[in-house]
């Protein structure tokens, strides 16, 4: 059974230094860890907060728990959004898992499973994992119940999204693998999915994707 915890806090600025101070903490994490970041816009500030401060880091990995099948340098790709954190940190190729949109999409989801694969084996554990919150109630770039059964046994799945974008997600089964799931949702339209997930609402896909995890926590403003 899955617990959901929920915090609830006064403003956006006020969600913005939580997050990038809880980042902060998972970065300092000391021994082979992973932190799961997610698109969208929501998380950008506080990436952008932690870069700017200095960042120690021992045996960091970073993966994403999804991504637009857009260019690595578009404004619609999330590994570009993110690169002001990567920047900052400074770490080897090798320790950031991102999806090569260079490659065919199936490819590209085949290729980005292979590093899930491979990172877990290697006995790297993902601790803190970020999820936003669509407010059609998705998460990650999985929609619906045809996202989820197509997701299951594997890693990573190419995914046609209602936007027309298609893009390459994260499944449930890593999602398990995560020590600390956290949705964090902010911006206007997202109270009706807010308030469907703080219901553990059996038909929200969003909350469907992490019937693995024993704890999930909803940071929202």
């Amino acid at each position: 059974m899955t617990t959901l915890t929920t915090r609830r806090f006064p403003s956006r600025a006020a969600l913005d230094a939580a997050l990038a101070q809880r980042l902060g903490q998972a970065v300092c994490a000391n021994g082979a860890s992973a932190i799961m970041l997610s698109g969208g816009t929501t998380p950008l500030p506080a990436y952008r907060a932690l870069a700017r401060g200095p960042l120690p880091h021992d045996r960091l990995h970073i993966l994403f728990s999804d991504e637009r099948y857009a260019p690595s340098d578009s404004d619609a790709s999330n590994y570009h959004q993110s690169r002001p954190l990567l920047d900052a940190l400074a770490l080897p190729a090798i320790a950031v898992a991102r999806v090569r949109t260079e490659l065919p999409l199936d490819e590209a989801a085949a290729d980005y499973e292979r590093q899930l694969a491979a990172l877990l084996d290697s006995g790297v554990r993902i601790g803190l994992g970020l999820l936003g919150l669509g407010a059609d109630g998705h998460t990650a770039s999985l929609f619906g119940a045809a996202d989820l059964e197509r997701a299951r046994g594997h890693l990573a799945i190419a995914v046609h999204r209602p936007d027309g974008m298609s893009a390459v997600s994260v499944t449930p089964d890593l999602l398990a693998r995560v020590e600390e799931p956290v949705f964090v949702v902010a911006g206007s339209g997202k109270h009706d999915a807010i308030q469907a997930l703080t219901a553990q609402d059996p038909n929200l896909t969003a909350w469907r994707a992490v019937q693995g995890c024993p704890r999930v926590q909803l940071w929202f403003a």
